[in-house]
């Protein structure tokens, strides 16, 4: 963490946030989404009437409040995705700074004094690929996840026609 500079503890933060948020998605999908499912199936079955434009409508609410439990928290988890390589393009930009600075007080020729702003530079940029890189993979399939999911409840809710 010291090669690396004070954007590495940011990424660092923001990589356990993001994970955090990960892991209770992961959560509401094995727990919470199948007592929801089971509310709104009972809640479908439970009327009579399931041809009318009221009950189209409330069918369409139901696949609604299901479809938002599934997506709720994961645009939190694209934009700290998305952060996470922009905070090692600023870790880069601060670890070359201080290259710079190293050499115009010392000049070119100070090797050591320049390889901690290249580690400050190059060790952020890393980090924050890597983070995204992690968080993308788990982000897709929670994304793709929750959007089959949505279509499988609607299609289970079936609309029964009227004799």
């Amino acid at each position: 963490m010291e090669r690396g500079g004070d954007v590495l503890l940011v990424i660092a933060f923001v990589t356990a946030a993001m994970w955090m948020l990960i892991y209770e998605r992961f959560w509401y999908f094995r727990t919470r989404h199948k007592v929801e499912i089971t509310r709104i199936t009972a809640a479908w079955n439970g009327r009579t009437d399931h041809s009318s434009w009221e009950a189209h409508k409330i069918r369409e609410m139901l696949v609604s409040q299901v479809r938002m439990g599934l997506e709720k928290r994961l645009w939190p988890i694209e934009t700290l995705v998305t952060l996470c390589p922009m905070l090692g393009l600023l870790g880069t930009v601060t670890g070359m700074i201080e290259v710079f600075d190293v050499m115009a007080v010392a000049g070119g020729g100070n090797a050591r004094g320049m390889a901690g702003g290249v580690s400050k530079a190059t060790l952020p940029t890393m980090a924050g690929m890597v983070a995204a890189l992690s968080g993308m993979m788990f982000s897709i399939q929670l994304r793709r996840y929750a959007l089959d999911e949505g279509d499988r409840v609607e299609d289970s809710l079936e609309v029964k026609q009227g004799l």
